[in-house]
């Protein structure tokens, strides 16, 4: 059975095939948030099999076949690569109605030419024939990206991170993709989790001296922040669960600092006054150097108590909280924004009924005279799909300027996750293209596609400093 995935898919009006097809089809790709190895990178790892690239580290996979029953062993445990493979297939065709669906068969086209829909009945063929074009020099991580037309990656680095790989990918000079670092500090910021003074220790490590009072917590982050700056660094990056704003003068908190350190547990309030006060820090500091901030809210992390303590974190379980953060996020952007330190602001949302909390929260923080300052990110985890791309997209619109945003990525660990740029575009070209075909825009194609390579490419290129060369 041949593939549904054919050049019109998605597109399902003569102005979206041209928006597509014309405008939006061959242009590059600008990942500015990923959860890519930089060492897998530089050292331009070979990939063990198909299993290894395309199921390795993927929740979203993981999370359907544990649906679907399949034992652990063959999702994250010990069966080996073939046998997890083989368990896949099955899973895969009743995937109808989930992204993977689609995901898995752009992959499959776009990367090793497998038109056929892989199901228990032609697993071994497809996997042999993957496995075959695997061991060629066409699918190691740095062929695969410039294969994927990639322009620029930033991979998500924690603050202790020393870049070496970031250093060693710049060095190469037959490799013409950009890579940079994004500045991820959520371990310093979560003081209420019991590996917190572990991290002050790493962290201590890194600086040359102790971390014994808030003050210098503050500092060596903000030190940290000039390394990542020097080492060609332009984003940080902050997941936020709960979205802390509570004030606090300097003897408060340096009392709460002390008490962590003591091994003392701490209420909400003192961890949220900590939080927001290093927060704050940090912000003023990206907005010093031109950097964008991201914030990604909503996650509740590992509510499978059981399967965290067997599988660990980012292992696929965790799910969509529902707390209101509204006042928390005006107030923080609202500090910065009182004296000039609000930075280039990205703010993603993984619960799409508070689309709109969003979309409308960035209208009130605009100016300074960049064109979107604030965003209303993509689609984001569970809302990288069709219906959540399309909310997005529609809220954006309604709420704010579509035309300044920046917009697709892919959040992901695979180097075969570019295909979701291409399943954006086309996302956001039938969308267009529906508006012009219901007489709700005029048939300006040439200026629409203006404002679809915008939205694909050119406006993450302004947004983003350090892409100027792209």
């Amino acid at each position: 059975m041949k593939t549904f995935i054919h050049e019109d898919f998605l597109l399902q009006s003569e102005e979206a095939r041209i928006l597509y097809h014309e405008y939006a089809e061959a242009l590059p790709i600008i990942d500015y948030h990923c959860h890519l190895d930089p060492k897998a990178i530089a050292e331009n790892k070979r990939f063990n099999s198909i299993t290894d690239v395309w199921l390795g580290g993927d929740h979203y996979k993981w999370r359907a076949l544990r649906t679907f029953g399949i034992d652990e062993n063959y999702i994250t445990g010990t069966a080996s690569d073939k046998e997890k493979f083989a368990k896949w297939s099955e899973v895969l065709p009743y995937t109808i109605g989930n992204p993977l669906f689609h995901w898995s068969a752009l992959e499959l086209k776009r990367y090793f030419g497998v038109e056929e829909q892989l199901n228990p009945g032609n697993w071994q063929d497809i996997y042999d024939h993957c496995n075959q074009l695997i061991a060629q020099d066409s699918f190691t991580p740095q062929a695969l990206i410039t294969r994927s037309k990639v322009k620029w990656i930033c991979t998500t680095d924690d603050p202790v991170d020393d870049l070496r790989y970031h250093k060693q990918i710049g060095e190469q000079k037959d490799f013409n993709t950009g890579v940079s670092p994004t500045f991820r500090p959520d371990k310093a910021l979560l003081i209420e989790l019991a590996s917190f003074t572990e991290y002050v220790s790493s962290l201590e490590q890194k600086v040359g001296y102790a971390i014994n009072t808030y003050a210098l917590m503050e500092r060596a982050l903000l030190e940290r922040i000039d390394y990542f700056h020097m080492n060609g660094c332009m984003i940080s990056d902050h997941g936020f669960s709960h979205l802390p704003y509570a004030e606090a003068p300097s003897s408060i908190l340096e009392s709460i600092f002390s008490s962590r350190l003591r091994g003392e547990t701490l209420s909400r309030l003192e961890c949220d006054q900590y939080a927001t006060a290093l927060f704050l820090a940090m912000g003023r500091k990206y907005a010093a150097y031109g950097w964008a901030m991201q914030l990604h809210i909503g996650a509740i992390r590992n509510p499978n108590t059981r399967m965290f303590h067997e599988r660990g974190p980012d292992t696929g379980y965790d799910i969509i909280g529902d707390r209101n953060y509204a006042d928390s996020l005006y107030k923080l952007l609202d500090e910065l924004e009182r004296t000039g330190e609000l930075p280039k602001t990205i703010l993603y949302n993984l619960n799409p009924a508070q689309n709109d909390v969003l979309a409308a929260m960035i209208g009130s923080f605009q100016g300074g005279g960049i064109k979107g300052k604030i965003q209303f990110g993509s689609g984001w985890w569970y809302n990288d799909q069709k219906d959540g791309m399309i909310k997005q997209l529609t809220s954006l619109s309604n709420l704010g300027l579509l035309s300044c945003f920046v917009g697709m990525l892919t959040d992901s660990r695979s180097f075969l996750s570019y295909t979701r740029h291409e399943y954006f575009r086309r996302i956001l070209c039938n969308l267009i293209g529906g508006w012009v075909k219901n007489g709700e825009v005029p048939g300006d194609i040439a200026f629409l596609g203006r404002i679809v390579q915008d939205i694909c490419f050119n406006n993450a290129k302004s947004y983003f400093r350090f892409i100027s060369q792209v």
